[in-house]
């Protein structure tokens, strides 16, 4: 029998096996709205999440900075980071809300300052997934 590290959910997939029910939807397995915000960010960060689209930024934003951190240390966006390092939250300045510190897929890490760090030229390369 598959087991998973991520509570509650464990016990849902014994008791489906257990019952022959595997025609439950994921949906109603990850029911998530008596989890706690951690509990459900962990779920999300441990389901493969597959971006339904991609584009190119066109202008500077927030977010925009922030996924050109994550681009510059080898993810595609904030997801596919707490999926692959297995964390619930990601440092950030309290400030500007910008990404502080990424660890590398080889356990280096990059360490950001407080303010912008995409120039204009770099905005056109960063990549905007949509899920």
């Amino acid at each position: 029998m598959v087991t998973q590290e991520v509570p509650h959910i464990s016990r849902h997939l014994e008791e489906a096996h257990s019952l022959d029910e595997f025609s439950i939807s994921y949906k109603e397995v990850l029911n998530t709205s008596n989890m706690k915000k951690s509990e459900v960010s962990g779920v999300m960060a441990k389901a493969d999440i597959k971006p339904k689209s991609i584009h190119h930024a066109k202008k500077w934003s927030d977010d925009v900075e922030n996924l050109y951190r994550f681009q510059q240390a080898g993810y595609r966006d904030e997801f596919e980071y707490k999926q692959v390092k297995q964390v619930d939250m990601v440092e950030c300045w309290p400030e500007t809300g910008f990404v502080k510190k990424l660890q590398r897929r080889d356990n280096t890490f990059y360490y950001y300052d407080k303010q912008r760090e995409c120039e204009d030229e770099e905005v056109h390369k960063v990549k905007v997934y949509v899920y």
